[in-house]
């Protein structure tokens, strides 16, 4: 009896970190990678190299797998669609997806299903932008609809003369979206993952915590988040993966918003294991890279239960330390409890290349774990040991 084939878009590190689960079920993964030298081409025996916005390119990644999923969401909906009709296996399907890659669409359809959205406008030229800023007020938040990750296409607009400086963005994606900016008490992030046949589960929704932009550490499950909040926001993620038609993975970004709609916002989507996940490898029952194959594959969820009080994930960014694997001895002496995950990727200043887990035991605090977890990613980044607490801030 053959195991199916996975087919991944995309040879990122969320590629990278679905060969191990795939390994363990006895499944086939294959890569489409942008390159030989991407973060999961030495994790999976078969990566061609091939162009995903090239529809023969996706066409001859195809042959063979029993399903195709992603390591990100910018391979063309069109491109997806003609794939379906001919008669590929993709999960999830551009009708879904597309969501994720315009925030537009997304913005619209959480309209749709009633749930709390930020105040925002589709603006077509810098008259329509002045006029929304004026109408809620400044500062206000421009972003490209597609395209846009780790803070890239966002612009935050803080008055009339910043909005008429806008007039580049315009001209190369038109319309934009214009969005109030949300004054909220933290970032949070709802986990859910959906099969084709409708079941889903969720994990505990956790804070985030973004550093310019880009997601720097996680803390599993929210520290006093209220229940009510909670339970909201995982309905709320579960609701617009049945409603959209979700596959896989699916994150949720919130805003908490105390004393506001439901306690929170929705920020964006994300349809695909997320960085705000990661900290399921060794925090959960069933990691994200495990559910989201078991997911599109259409076979039984697993448990999401936790297996500490506490998770920490924290990132790693390139810093000072080109020659990471020098500063692991260190690094894993230094916390023998700590899990160390690196991408596999050269050292670039401000570039995602690791995270590290911390688990911790009943009564464990999540502010020590916060530092634990912070001290190891810095020997890693730095090629020193460095003072309990610093981070990339």
């Amino acid at each position: 009896m053959s195991f199916p084939v996975i087919g991944v878009v995309g040879g990122g590190q969320l590629a990278r970190m679905m060969a191990p689960a795939a390994t363990a079920l006895g499944l086939e993964l294959r890569v489409l990678a942008e390159a030989e030298d991407v973060s999961a081409v030495p994790a999976v025996p078969y990566a061609p190299v091939g162009d995903y916005r090239n529809l023969d390119d996706l066409r001859a990644f195809a042959r063979g797998v029993d399903v195709l999923t992603f390591d990100h969401e910018h391979v063309p909906t069109e491109h997806l669609l003609t794939l379906m009709a001919e008669g590929v296996n993709v999960q999830p399907g551009p009708d879904a997806l597309v969501h994720a890659q315009d925030k537009l669409r997304m913005r619209a359809a959480i309209d749709a299903l009633g749930l709390p959205n930020p105040r925002w406008r589709a603006v077509h030229h810098i008259e329509e932008l002045v006029d929304f800023g004026a109408e809620i007020g400044w500062p206000i938040v421009l972003k490209t609809p597609r395209g846009g990750y780790d803070g890239k296409g966002v612009r935050v607009l803080r008055s009339r003369a910043d909005a008429e400086e806008s007039d580049d963005w315009f001209g190369t994606m038109t319309p934009l979206l214009a969005e109030e900016l949300v004054e909220f008490s933290r970032e949070l992030s709802a986990l859910v993952a959906r099969t084709p046949s409708g079941a889903s589960r969720a994990w505990p929704v956790v804070h985030t915590i973004q550093v310019r932009g880009v997601c720097d550490e996680v803390i599993a499950p929210a520290p006093e988040l209220d229940p009510t909040v909670a339970d909201a926001a995982q309905q709320a993620a579960l609701q617009i993966a049945q409603s959209l038609g979700v596959t896989g993975v699916m994150a949720a970004e919130l805003f908490e918003t105390p004393g506001r709609g439901q306690g929170f916002l929705i920020n964006e989507l994300a349809m695909r294991p997320h960085n705000t996940g990661h900290w399921t490898q060794d925090g959960s029952v069933t990691s994200q890279f495990e559910q989201h194959l078991r997911a599109v594959l259409d076979l039984p969820l697993g448990a999401t239960d936790v297996l500490g009080e506490w998770t920490v994930m924290k990132n790693y960014l390139g810093g000072a330390n080109q020659d990471l694997y020098s500063a692991f001895p260190a690094a894993l002496a230094a916390d023998p409890a700590a899990k160390l995950h690196a991408y596999g990727k050269s050292v670039r200043p401000g570039r995602k290349i690791g995270h590290v887990n911390l688990v911790g035991a009943p009564g464990s605090d999540p502010a020590a774990l916060r530092e634990r977890a912070s001290r190891v990613a810095g020997i890693v980044r730095d090629g020193t040991p460095t003072e309990a607490g610093q981070g990339e801030r």
